[in-house]
């Protein structure tokens, strides 16, 4: 009797449990996922319609451009405000208000930058058109915010606040913050500083090479060919941009249309319009361009401005007292040795505001194109272009700076080095249908060598564009799925290239080493591609990455020094060619011994048996949010991986656990479906939605999905916002 009443009492206990836990999940985890279909009252003109196709895609219709972009915002905030409440904490230096001390380091760097000041000041400078789209932008935000309090993304219950409303100069924080991420080069050159001081400066420049690069950027493909080269005999743009891995990605896909504007593609949360895509006339992709647009200089006096503040942080009444210090250049930081620097970014420019992105989404032709890319905001970028008559082009865009007797990327003596304006935009590089047909940006310097102007940057090796350009040539005719195929292609010439050396290395020293026969057999079959389940990629990294330690090391006099910039690569690969004396006593020698301190490394946590080794476990990535990952027990639902990935930094799918590409998209002009988009993950940042990680299958295999553009989705659910 006894053990049935104890059995009974257990199992009430659990179903009550139960029921506690389900009615949790749907309170605080179901109730915000979004309306998507029924009217909504709302403070708009006309009724806008919101359709919603099979991936969550919003279409937006609306009678104005005011209605259009209220909607627009509210529908973003419907599936992602906690991205982009979690991005403008992350620019404005606010995160430890709700995270805690984890986040303090976080806070500092961005508010010793300066971005929230930054983002009040450009809000002060917008004005007109602009100002009318942020601000109805910023509306729909907020009547988000209005219809769902107490439904609020499970983030917010987790963390216990409520956020502010949305502000124009949230947007600004937004678009500053993905400009610093793809224009931050300062941190190397304080590197390369630092290397100067006991080293050898002949052989730190080339390590550092002015035209060719100096930092690993987050990097994309972009190219355009013309109907003489596709299937359908149309212009084609295709486009994948590379940045660090998130959950959600960092794109929205958008189809909006009012009169006068029709255009689809990937949008920032938090920012209005389209960033990426085409209208019913033109289609365009954008890479990072890489010029090199921040300076470090010696502050010439004491002349400067302290300006104090404080960072909240959780869990504590007082905060962090903050002060910085900036004088005429920009915020002082610490510099190589303990010697204050003063950044000057053209990011922190005290110029006005313009948007562009809505002009570019109107824009016709290629005239019209190049005129909304004056006003073209965010890094300065290579903008690749077709049309429905059968153009393609490319346009460089953004601030660049003159600079003239001086070396842009050195700590400069202040008033030795002072930028003169910026390069004019009928100067910038810009291709229009060349004779071959074909346009291929990897974030390679597009500048010519003769150019007027004193051109310094990020720019990438020429890996990813010259195979790129090679397949695209040894195949003369092409469809979307086939260039989808080559947007995941995962050949490294680098790392082929380094396997070869290697097992010439071998054969010219008739070395024995029975430790290093298995990697040497595997090296000299290898094919090159970048394969999550095969050995010989991980074995030409682990060489390389201690082929790249040496190289630092004997230019730096350092014995340990962390020398990573993007274009490494295409150093290394220029000194093993040309193997210059003063370096190496015996190059062939340091190969071999890089190989052998890659194999005891990689023995060390792969095991043994380099026939077992795997490149996923090197190239492992965890795409996690990172307030539901510490969720207990159901974590793992929450987030990507661990899985190995194929491709590496070198490869035209560029991926590695920290960058990948974060959607890919091919326009072609005789796509009756108006091209393909697809992103990483999914569509919705709600971890219940059915479009949180519903495309990683597709976007794993290198397969995407319909555009469906000007129509020809399926409506899954239609929303009203009526007045």
């Amino acid at each position: 009797m006894f053990a049935r009443k104890l059995i009974q009492s257990i199992n009430v206990g659990i179903a009550v449990a139960v029921v506690a836990l389900l009615a949790s999940v749907y309170w605080f985890a179901w109730r915000p996922l979004p309306a998507e279909s029924g009217t909504i009252n709302a403070p708009v003109g006309k009724p806008v319609s919101v359709e919603r196709d099979a991936l969550g895609v919003p279409h937006i219709r609306a009678a104005s451009a005011d209605d259009l972009y209220f909607a627009q915002g509210f529908v973003t905030a419907q599936d992602r405000f906690w991205q982009m409440e979690s991005f403008r904490r992350l620019a404005a230096g606010e995160l430890a208000e709700v995270a805690g001390p984890a986040a303090l380091e976080s806070d500092r760097e961005f508010r010793r930058l300066r971005i929230s000041r930054l983002a009040q000041q450009r809000a002060r400078t917008v004005t007109g058109e602009d100002r009318a789209v942020l601000a109805a932008y910023a509306r729909g935000v907020n009547h988000y915010l209005e219809t769902h309090a107490g439904r609020l993304p499970l983030e917010f219950a987790l963390l216990g606040y409520k956020p502010h409303p949305w502000r124009i100069e949230d947007t600004m924080l937004v678009g500053l913050m993905m400009q610093q991420t793809l224009s931050n080069t300062y941190k190397h050159d304080l590197t390369r500083e630092a290397m100067y001081a006991k080293g050898d400066g002949a052989k730190i420049a080339q390590l550092f090479p002015d035209r060719t690069g100096s930092e690993h950027q987050p990097g994309s493909n972009a190219w355009a060919v013309s109907g003489v080269h596709t299937s359908s005999g149309k212009a084609v743009v295709a486009n994948d941009m590379h940045i660090a891995w998130s959950l959600p990605g960092v794109w929205y896909m958008t189809h909006l249309q009012s009169p006068g504007m029709n255009v689809t593609g990937v949008a920032i949360p938090g920012v209005p319009a389209i960033v990426v895509g085409r209208n019913e006339h033109i289609a365009w992709g954008i890479t990072n361009l890489g010029f090199d647009v921040q300076d470090l200089y010696t502050p010439a006096s004491n002349q400067a401005l302290l300006e104090r503040d404080r960072i909240a942080v959780k869990g504590t009444a007082a905060g962090e007292p903050f002060e910085q210090v900036v004088n005429a250049h920009g915020p002082v930081l610490q510099g190589p040795n303990g010697k204050p620097v003063a950044l000057r970014w053209v990011g922190a420019e005290n110029v006005p505001f313009r948007i562009g992105l809505v002009k570019l989404n109107r824009a016709r032709n290629w005239t019209e194109f190049r005129e909304a890319l004056r006003e073209f905001p965010g890094a300065a970028s290579n903008i690749a272009y077709a049309d429905k008559d059968g153009n393609i082009g490319l346009q460089v865009t953004g601030q660049l700076p003159i600079r003239k007797g001086c070396n842009g990327q050195r700590v400069s003596v202040a008033g030795s080095c002072e930028w003169q304006g910026f390069i004019p935009f009928e100067e910038l590089p810009s291709f229009f249908n060349p004779a071959d047909g074909r346009i291929v940006t990897g974030n390679q310097n597009p500048f010519p060598e003769n150019y007027a102007y004193t051109v310094s940057g990020n720019f990438a090796p020429h890996y990813r564009a010259n195979r790129i350009l090679a397949e695209l040539t040894r195949k003369d005719k092409w469809t979307p799925e086939e260039m989808v195929k080559l947007q995941a292609d995962i050949y490294s010439p680098f790392s082929h290239f380094i396997a070869r050396q290697i097992t010439a290395a071998w054969d010219r020293k008739k070395a024995t080493n029975p430790d290093l026969l298995d990697s040497i057999g595997l090296l000299r079959a290898w094919d090159g591609e970048m394969r999550a389940d095969a050995p010989e990629p991980a074995i030409a990294t682990y060489a390389t990455n201690h082929l790249r330690r040496a190289i630092a090391s004997k230019a730096s006099g350092l014995p340990v020094v962390e020398w990573e910039p993007f274009i490494y690569f295409a150093v290394i690969e220029k000194l093993l060619r040309a193997r210059p004396p003063g370096w190496f006593a015996d190059w062939d020698h340091e190969l071999l011994r890089a190989l052998q301190e890659g194999v005891e490394e990689g023995g060390r946590l792969q095991g043994k048996n380099v026939r077992k080794w795997q490149w996923g476990e090197y190239n492992k990535l965890t795409i996690a949010s990172p307030v539901l990952r510490n969720i207990p027990l159901v974590s793992g639902y929450f987030q990507i991986g661990p899985a190995g990935a194929g491709g590496s930094s070198t490869t035209v799918k560029q991926t590695s656990s920290r960058v990948g590409p974060s959607m890919r998209m091919v326009v072609d002009f005789g796509d009756p479906r108006g091209g393909m988009l697809n992103l990483p993950i999914g569509q919705s940042g709600h971890a219940l939605s059915g479009h949180f990680k519903d495309q990683w299958d597709a976007y794993s295999n290198a397969r995407s999905f319909p555009l469906h553009f000007p129509s020809g989705w399926q409506t899954k659910a239609t929303l009203t916002l009526t007045p």
